[in-house]
């Protein structure tokens, strides 16, 4: 299955050359290009891709904002968001990832780290890049507005005791194949109770369910290191 793309960013010679590299890839197509926000929305409702690698800093709408709009569409659930930025902040990164984006990379990245991001997401699984550490993101979602909370804490009684104990191996940013050895279980295994977690808590991906473990409880943040 070929995985389609929409590239949201302001500058057409750095669109120009993602399209070239996604286009490159015989599993992926670009759908579309955006210059900014508002049209990234527009067209994503229009083409409904699998991945938006959006920008953050764009005139009038920007990749945040664009972000939230497309993560809160239901008619939009199976389109996942990759930011691809130059601002790898850590308000940045907690921003994107309470807007819905289920992964985070900054613009110096290789070619091939790029694709292998475009697929994780895909897949709808999290991917943050070096940068975006988990401290940074733990800083921020520990203590994040009660507004914004994806999913009410009592919502976790719904879980089993497995299920809760993969999910908070997963927000520590273990990966299944990880999770599996740790617990001695299949990866298809803890990838069944990932997809179970996702759908009790209503989260669109792993990035998401990661930041209800944190919002929640399930997992605390560790002090920032100084």
């Amino acid at each position: 299955m070929t995985t389609r793309v929409l590239l949201a960013d302001d500058q057409a010679l750095l669109r120009a050359t993602f399209r070239i590299l996604v286009d490159s890839d015989p599993g992926m197509t670009v759908v579309a290009e955006a210059a900014d926000g508002r049209e990234a929305v527009d067209l994503t409702r229009a083409h409904a891709p699998d991945v938006v690698v959006m920008d953050i800093r764009m005139p009038g709408t920007d990749g945040l904002a664009a972000t939230a709009e497309i993560c809160a569409d239901d008619s939009l659930s199976a389109t996942h968001v990759l930011i691809l930025t130059t601002f790898e902040d850590d308000e940045n990164v907690a921003r994107a990832l309470r807007a819905g984006a289920g992964g985070f990379l900054g613009k110096d990245v290789g070619p091939d780290v790029l694709l292998a991001g475009i697929r994780t997401v895909a897949a709808g699984e999290s991917l943050l890049s070096p940068t975006a550490t988990r401290t940074l993101i733990t800083r921020f979602l520990a203590t994040p507005d009660p507004a914004e909370a994806l999913a009410p804490p009592a919502l976790l009684k719904t879980l089993t005791d497995r299920e809760r104990e993969v999910m908070a191996l997963a927000a520590l940013g273990r990966s299944n194949t990880e999770i599996a050895e740790q617990l001695v279980l299949s990866h298809l295994t803890v990838r069944s109770h990932i997809q179970r977690a996702m759908t009790k808590l209503h989260a669109r991906d792993r990035a998401q369910l990661v930041v209800i473990a944190y919002q929640s409880g399930l997992v605390e943040a560790r002090p920032p290191e100084r």
